[in-house]
């Protein structure tokens, strides 16, 4: 274990230094929204938050929608075993014909 190589993301410290520098990220996002005028073409883009919870809401629809698209494409766990065809010859000499040494 001493010998083993040691990548970003296996100290717990370094995981919580990403995560606080994405939660400062969100907060200075969302304070900035707050404070810089946008030129909105629509009604509900003024609202506080809008397009985080667009983002997000996108997002649980898609997972939704792909849960549901599941069920019907899913394929039974042995699709791709051949059970019912014979073994396939070595070297393809059984299908011309041929002796196979």
């Amino acid at each position: 274990m001493a010998g083993e190589k040691r990548y970003l993301f296996d100290n717990p410290r370094n995981v919580r230094r990403i995560l606080w520098a994405l939660y400062a990220a969100c907060i200075l996002t969302l304070s900035l929204e707050l404070v810089v005028h946008r030129h909105t073409e629509h009604p509900w883009e003024w609202l506080p938050g809008f397009y985080p919870a667009y983002g997000f809401i996108g997002c649980v629809v898609l997972v939704l929608v792909a849960k549901w698209m599941r069920k019907i494409i899913i394929r039974p766990e042995d699709y791709y075993q051949q059970r019912d065809l014979p073994p396939w010859p070595d070297n393809g000499a059984a299908r011309r014909g041929e002796d196979s040494q």
